[in-house]
């Protein structure tokens, strides 16, 4: 059976037939949890389907990508149900893109995966112990605008009071250079969302004890408001990494992402890549154990206000999902 990794998109770029339409998608980092799972679901429609290509441009943010699907510049990207309303309302990292609430109205859904739980990750010899014991370090929390950045800041904020850019230093890279950073020894945290196993903690683990850390309590109305419609309490099991040394497991969170499209896309189209994905994932799941944990009921909740795209929901009606 062909591996279906990051590694094949580069045969993407020559793959399918003269005949075969090209979109492109955007993603974030390629070595990222979620940016696997995009680019296997372009891999198994690509290779499933002979008139459909789907090239894959990995880096940058998702909140950018949005912007650029909605523009018609790239035909799908990573989305959120926590920052699609933002995009809607022109808050946050979108209040100085006036644009962007009319804009949000040609995005539509594919689909929702896990974005998997957060791991608040340092060595074992660095004293802290818990989220609470990062006063006056310095972190990673991903790409400075971008939502995995706002996600674990307002978890640390909801769960110990600790704010970025007061209480402790959250360093502004790209997750390349973060993770980079992490493993030179120059932040004492380094943050990354992903189903286990995840490619950077089995790098790390190669050669390195990790601790993955939470907070002394995650109760409050602060946390509740934090989980709000989107987010949920999730944890890492003690055992998820050979050299882990966590004795039990540790609380996060995880919360869902998705794949969005221009919401003009031909109808047929968006049919039949959504059918292809879903009548080929059995076949990697075997060889991408995180892929077990996307599920078609998942899919397809209505979360973040985001309607699906029209070709999306005629296969989802069609197998009873909806």
């Amino acid at each position: 059976m062909k591996h279906l990794t990051i590694a094949g998109l580069a045969a993407l770029a020559i793959a399918g037939t003269a005949q075969a339409e090209t979109f492109t998608m955007a993603t974030i980092e390629p070595s990222l949890g979620p940016a696997i799972t995009m680019s296997t679901f372009a891999n198994l429609v690509t290779n499933a389907l002979d008139d459909v290509e789907i090239e894959v441009a990995g880096g940058g943010a998702a909140t950018l990508h949005m912007v650029e699907v909605a523009r018609g510049n790239l035909d799908m990207s990573m989305t959120s149900p926590s920052i699609y309303p933002l995009m809607k309302a022109g808050k946050a990292m979108y209040a100085n893109e006036p644009d962007a609430p009319a804009l949000s109205e040609n995005l539509r859904l594919i689909m929702w995966f896990p974005y998997g739980e957060y791991h608040y990750t340092v060595r074992p010899d660095s004293g802290i112990k818990t989220l609470d014991d990062i006063e006056g370090t310095t972190v990673f929390l991903g790409p400075a605008g971008g939502g995995a950045y706002a996600t674990a800041k307002d978890w640390i904020e909801a769960t110990t009071g600790l704010v970025a850019g007061e209480d402790y230093e959250a360093i502004t890279s790209n997750w390349a250079t973060g993770f980079q950073a992490f493993l030179d020894g120059k932040i004492d945290m380094y943050v990354n969302g992903c189903m286990d196993p995840c490619q950077q903690f089995l790098q790390i683990t190669e050669t390195e004890d990790i601790l993955f850390i939470g907070p002394e309590s995650h109760e409050g109305e602060a946390v509740d408001q934090f989980l709000g419609s989107f987010r949920t309490l999730s944890e890492i099991d003690a055992g998820a990494y050979e050299r882990q040394v966590n004795e039990t497991a540790v609380m996060s969170h995880d919360t869902s992402v998705g794949i969005t499209v221009r919401a003009d896309m031909d109808a047929d189209t968006v049919y039949a890549i959504t059918k292809a994905f879903w009548d080929n994932l059995d076949s990697i799941t075997s060889e991408a154990p995180w892929a077990k944990a996307i599920s078609i009921e998942e899919a397809v909740k209505f979360e973040g206000n985001m309607p699906l795209h029209d070709g999306a929901r005629r296969y989802y009606e069609e197998v009873g999902a909806l």
